[in-house]
């Protein structure tokens, strides 16, 4: 069965962000590492590659092919929760160490409180050298909320012949649905969180919403600079000419002759966005004097 247009969608934001960041023998560090990822790392012609992920989370599976595979990075993995745990504590000797520190999936997760959200970007700023990049990918919650409020305000604007217990927590497409549990009008910092169900699965996942003003604020804190935020859609008409043919290889037929989104692409795209057209989120290591705009 091939892939649904979201995950090589997601796929492709992978490894754009892969290509565009990450150089040749760099020593990276990928929280919650999955072990679809090898190639990737492999592509990118890396040094050294660590692997974090929380207990039973096949971490084991990761490590198993990088070892079956014999990929040409060499590779050490840690079974740890990085937005509950220190990995100062397990990782003593490679703290300011690595080049580039990644969250690809699951960063979502660790908004569920801000102690979690506030453990990982210490974790990242001690692994992070200086001059090193935090680079991730998360659902675009503004998107989200957005629809969702659109949701709630279409329903306080019907009459009041309505049923008055109907909650308009849930957005809907022909792809996926999206519930909330409870009606909320302000965008709580942590721990919002609503379930994603795409069409063809049996059962939901639940995520929380990333506030991006105390995702910041709290890498500042951190010893993190911000740099940069943007959709994928963003993300590839500022770096067209070396995404054009990643892209048309990932997804086909959303390009035109010169490597521009079609129209009807950025419609496709829509109902996607929220999901696997990630936020681009880049940080950089306090005391780094060079700062790299997108």
């Amino acid at each position: 069965m091939s892939q649904p247009t979201q995950q090589r969608l997601y796929d492709f934001a992978k490894m754009a962000l892969i290509n565009i960041f990450v150089h040749p023998y760099a020593t990276v560090c990928d929280l919650y590492c999955g072990d679809a990822d090898a190639d990737k790392w492999a592509h990118a012609q890396i040094g050294h590659y660590i692997g974090i992920d929380a207990p039973s989370s096949g971490i084991d599976q990761m490590r198993e092919t990088w070892e079956t595979h014999r990929k040409s990075y060499t590779a050490e993995f840690f079974e740890l929760d990085p937005c509950t745990e220190n990995i100062e504590t397990h990782l003593e000797e490679k703290t300011n160490m690595t080049d580039v520190v990644c969250c690809l999936q699951h960063l979502q997760l660790c908004f569920e409180t801000e102690e979690k959200a506030r453990k990982l970007l210490h974790n990242v700023s001690s692994l992070l050298k200086p001059g090193g990049y935090f680079l991730g990918i998360t659902p675009d919650s503004s998107t989200i909320w957005a629809k969702y409020q659109r949701n709630v305000e279409a329903y306080h604007n019907k009459s009041s012949s309505m049923k008055p217990n109907i909650v308009p927590n849930c957005i809907r497409t022909e792809n996926y649905m999206i519930t909330f549990e409870v009606e909320e009008e302000k965008f709580p910092l942590f721990g919002k969180k609503y379930q994603l169900k795409f069409a063809n699965d049996v059962s939901a996942e639940t995520y929380c919403l990333v506030h991006f003003p105390s995702f910041i604020r709290l890498a500042r804190e951190a010893g993190l600079e911000y740099v940069e935020i943007q959709n994928l859609t963003e993300f590839y008409d500022d770096n067209r000419a070396q995404l054009a043919g990643l892209l048309t290889h990932y997804v086909p037929n959303l390009l035109d002759p010169r490597g521009r989104l079609l129209p009807r692409s950025y419609d496709a795209l829509g109902d996607v966005l929220i999901f696997f057209l990630y936020h681009v989120i880049v940080y950089k290591f306090l005391g780094f004097t060079i700062t790299y705009y997108l």
